[in-house]
């Protein structure tokens, strides 16, 4: 006998959102588990709309990807009204992070160990190589994915928040390392799924003006532009510290620089230097820990140098190079690729062959894309000159068997 007609996308976005069994979703729901059970058979009733609405938040998934059809004149419901996150998530394909506890059965302390290991990733980024450290983040993810099935009230809460920061990390290497703009759109998606389950604006913040970039480097300004209005209401929420405004400022900056906008970037940066010189009572989250006065300089000394400001940005980029932790080796490679542009526009081709080379140094032993991509922007520039002995030196520098055989790899 064949098996009769079931709706297999409710189940399947059940098992997806962390619900095993029916009577786990129906418990969130506060229904009986006959309820679930006529929903994902063949011919699901078309639920109530306090259902229709728990149910778009427990699962991520608008109704008719959930396999319910509206009745005959009844008006379709809108997705993004009910829940934007869900319904975004429902359109790109993805699962939804859990968004409801089961019966708990972990201790509390399972969140301070969880954050533990979130954190020691964070510190690993600024020395181990991103391909090493993604798959490690990713299945940390995982993990608390399922923990969130597992942990209730503020337990839960705190694992969602460092779930968020996992998940920040895991979109941060796939954009700035792997260069995967379309993988990390999808992960910091699921970071600020995360953070809003955690409750927590200033990381909803942070993902969002992470997002912001993707757009950006593919020179759509009105869609960056809108992540950072988004990003700023988030950080409204707060309280904000003057290091989160001034990074948003930054991003901002960022974000025109690459549409053509400098002197709007500048102006951003300007601001970004009077919110940090003032300062402020509220603390600075842990994990903004990619932002300095001296990044900030750095963010300053590109947008220089793409304005045609050459002068300025030589003495920015040097003050950045002094300046520089012992410990900022992705960065390092990323300020001498920009000085050697600096000195490639101010037509000193030994001198910048000669930082090309340093950054290639730097890459060497902390491999970076966008160290990668500043020498290779670089190199384009020299093309006319591409005779010229120092020229040729740093061809034989690029194309070395590691440098050549680390970008293929990654």
């Amino acid at each position: 006998m064949s098996q009769p007609a079931s709706n297999v996308r409710l189940r399947s976005a059940r098992h997806a959102a962390g619900y095993r069994s029916q009577q786990e979703l129906a418990t969130a729901l506060g229904v009986g588990v006959r309820q679930i059970r006529r929903w994902e058979s063949g011919n699901p009733p078309w639920p109530h709309p306090d259902l229709q609405q728990a149910l778009t938040q427990l699962l991520g998934q608008d109704m008719e990807s959930l396999g319910f059809n509206p009745p005959v004149g009844r008006d379709r419901p809108d997705p993004v009204r009910r829940n934007p996150v869900g319904a975004t998530v429902a359109a790109v394909g993805l699962a939804a992070v859990p968004m409801q506890t089961a019966a708990a059965t972990q201790p509390a302390s399972v969140a301070a160990d969880f954050e533990a290991a979130t954190r020691s990733h964070r510190r690993l980024y600024w020395s181990v190589a991103p391909a090493t450290l993604h798959p490690a983040a990713v299945a940390h993810a995982t993990l608390g994915c399922a923990l969130l099935t597992e942990t209730t009230g503020q337990t839960r809460r705190n694992v969602a928040a460092a779930l968020a920061e996992s998940y920040l990390l895991a979109g941060r290497i796939e954009f700035f390392d792997l260069r995967d703009a379309e993988q990390a759109g999808k992960t910091l998606l699921l970071a600020l799924q995360a953070a809003g389950q955690a409750d927590a604006p200033l990381l909803g913040s942070a993902i969002l003006a992470h997002s912001a970039f993707i757009p950006a480097w593919a020179g759509e300004r009105d869609a960056a532009v809108e992540r950072m209005v988004a990003a700023r209401t988030y950080a409204r929420r707060g309280p904000a510290p003057a290091a989160l405004w001034a990074w948003l400022d930054a991003v901002e900056a960022e974000c025109e620089t690459r549409c053509g906008n400098t002197r709007t970037a500048l102006h951003l940066i300007g601001h970004a230097e009077d919110t940090l010189a003032a300062g402020t009572e509220h603390p600075t989250p842990a994990w903004l820990d990619w932002f300095t006065v001296v990044r900030l300089a750095a963010f300053k000394g590109n947008t220089q140098l793409k304005a045609g400001h050459l002068p300025q940005a030589r003495t920015t980029l040097l003050g950045v190079l002094d300046g520089m932790p012992a410990t900022e080796d992705k960065q390092r490679s990323v300020i001498c690729g920009d000085l050697a542009a600096v000195e490639a526009a101010s037509g000193n081709l030994e001198a910048a062959c000669a930082y090309a080379c340093r950054a290639l140094d730097q890459l060497e032993v902390t491999w970076y894309a966008m160290g990668m991509d500043r020498v290779r922007e670089v190199r384009r520039t020299l093309a006319p000159h591409q005779h010229e002995q120092c020229v040729r030196d740093l061809d034989e520098r690029l194309y070395g068997w590691s440098t050549t055989v680390s970008a293929l790899a990654r």
